[in-house]
C-alpha cells in the first residue's frame, strides 16, 4: 500500500493551521476573561453588589464566559457550533450523570442566593463544621474556621441540613454553669455570681441578666449565669465569666466539689 505523503503534508498544515487558531482564541479568551474580571474588581457599581451575591455572579459570568470562549474556539477549529450542540445532546444521559453533583451545587447556590440562610461575614454551624462565611459561589461556599482553617462545602449540602446562623439576630443567650457543695449558702453563691455579671460591661442589661440554680445533682449544686451578649463580645464574656466566677467562688469560701461516690460495704453473716 503505498502512502501519500503529500496528502498527509497538505491535512496537516490545513488542520494544523485551524487547531493553532483554535489554540489563539482559547488563550486570547482567558487573557480577556481575566482582563474583564480585573475590571470588574475596579468598577464602583459592581463592588457595591451584596457580597454574598457578588460571589454567586463572579462564578455564573465565569462559567458563561469560559462556554462561550470554548465554543468560539471549537467553530475557529473548524467544528461547527451544531455539531457540538448534537454531540452534546447525544451524549445528554452520561453528561448528566457526570454533572449532576455540579448541577445539584449550582442549584443550591441558587437557593442560598434566593432564600438567604446565610450571607457573607455570618458566623454559622454546619454539622461538625462551623466558621465565617467568606464566599457564596455559584457551586461551593466557602467558610474560614476560628483557628484560620479554610473549608469548602459544596452547596447542595448546605440544602439538605441544617444551618445554625450564629450572626443573624445580632445578640446571643450565654449560660455558664457552676457547681458547688452542697454545705453552700445558695442566696450568697448567687449574690457572688451577680456580682462578677456586674464587672462585665458587655453584659447587655435587657434581657437583665440572672443566676438560677437549675439542678440538686449527685453530688453538687447546680447553677446557671444567664447573661446576653452581642455576637462579637460572646467569647470574650463567656471566658470572663468562668474565670472570674471560680475565683470569686474561692474567694467567699464556696466549695467547688468533685463528683463524689458512696460505698456502703455491709458485712457478710
Amino acid at each position: 500500500m503505498e502512502i501519500n505523503y503529500q496528502s498527509i503534508v497538505n491535512y496537516l498544515k490545513t488542520q494544523g493551521v485551524l487547531l493553532l487558531r483554535g489554540i489563539l482564541v482559547l488563550v486570547v479568551g482567558m487573557f480577556a476573561i481575566h482582563w474583564i474580571f480585573k475590571l470588574l474588581k475596579h468598577n464602583d457599581k459592581y463592588i457595591k453588589i451584596e457580597p454574598t451575591l457578588k460571589g454567586f455572579l463572579d462564578n455564573l459570568i465565569k462559567l458563561v464566559l469560559y462556554i462561550v470562549v470554548i465554543l468560539t474556539a471549537a467553530n475557529v477549529m473548524g467544528i461547527p457550533v451544531t455539531s457540538v450542540v448534537t454531540i452534546v445532546a447525544s451524549a445528554g444521559v452520561a453528561i448528566s450523570l457526570a454533572l449532576q453533583g455540579a448541577l445539584s451545587n449550582l442549584v443550591g447556590g441558587v437557593i442560598l442566593l434566593l432564600l438567604k440562610p446565610i450571607k457573607v461575614g455570618e458566623y454559622v454551624k454546619i454539622g461538625d463544621i462551623e466558621g465565617t462565611v467568606k464566599r457564596i459561589g455559584a457551586f461551593y461556599t466557602e467558610l474560614a474556621m476560628p483557628d484560620n482553617r479554610f473549608i469548602v462545602v459544596p452547596n447542595s449540602s448546605l440544602t439538605n441540613t441544617s444551618i445554625v446562623n450564629n450572626s443573624r439576630m445580632g445578640t446571643r443567650r450565654l449560660d455558664v454553669s457552676f457547681s458547688v457543695s452542697y454545705a453552700a449558702d445558695i442566696a450568697r453563691v448567687k449574690q457572688v455570681l451577680m456580682e462578677v455579671v456586674s464587672r462585665q460591661d458587655a453584659i447587655l442589661p435587657d434581657p437583665a441578666p440572672v443566676v438560677l440554680m437549675t439542678e440538686c445533682g449527685d453530688s453538687a449544686l447546680k447553677f446557671v449565669i444567664r447573661v446576653w451578649t452581642n455576637n462579637s463580645d460572646y467569647w470574650k464574656v463567656n471566658f470572663f465569666l468562668l474565670e472570674e466566677g471560680k475565683q470569686a467562688l474561692d474567694r467567699a469560701g464556696i466549695a467547688i466539689p468533685y463528683p463524689q461516690l458512696d460505698v456502703h460495704l455491709t458485712p457478710s453473716a
